[in-house]
C-alpha cells in the first residue's frame, strides 16, 4: 500500500472551523480582542466567514444551536503566550487550563471563546 505522498500530493493551508451562534459577535471578539481581521464571509445573513491574523486562519460557521465540546478544538502557536495569557484575562475570557511549563517543550494554556470553543495556546519554551 503507498501513502498519498508517494502520488505527489502536496498539502495545502488547513485551517480550524469553529461553531459560532452569534456571528456579529464572534466576529467582533476575533477582531477586536484576538486582532485577526475578516478576509471573506458568505451569506445572508452571514453564515461562514474566514478570519486571518498574521500565519493563523480561523473558520466561522453559524450554528445557532452550538454546544461546545469539552476538548480543544484548535491549537494556537504564538510567540508571546505570557501577553496572550494576559490579554484573555483582561477580556474576561475562561481559562480551562492555568500557564504553565509543559514537559513537552511548550509554555501553554487553554481559554474559551464567547461561544465555548476550547483553544489551546503554546510557545515553545
Amino acid at each position: 500500500m503507498t501513502d498519498i505522498a508517494d502520488h505527489g500530493v502536496r498539502f495545502g493551508r488547513i485551517a480550524a472551523m469553529l461553531p459560532v451562534r452569534d456571528m456579529a459577535r464572534a466576529e467582533a471578539f476575533y477582531t477586536n480582542v484576538l486582532g485577526f481581521r475578516k478576509v471573506f464571509e458568505n451569506g445572508d445573513p452571514v453564515g461562514f466567514m474566514i478570519m486571518k491574523r498574521d500565519a493563523g486562519e480561523v473558520h466561522l460557521t453559524l450554528q445557532p444551536t452550538h454546544k461546545a465540546p469539552a476538548f480543544n478544538v484548535a491549537h494556537l502557536m504564538v510567540d508571546d503566550v505570557d501577553a496572550l495569557h494576559a490579554l484573555c484575562q483582561e477580556h474576561g475570557l475562561r481559562i480551562i487550563k492555568r500557564l504553565q511549563d509543559k514537559d513537552y517543550g511548550l509554555r501553554a494554556f487553554v481559554f474559551e471563546d464567547p461561544d465555548g470553543n476550547r483553544i489551546d495556546v503554546g510557545q515553545p519554551i
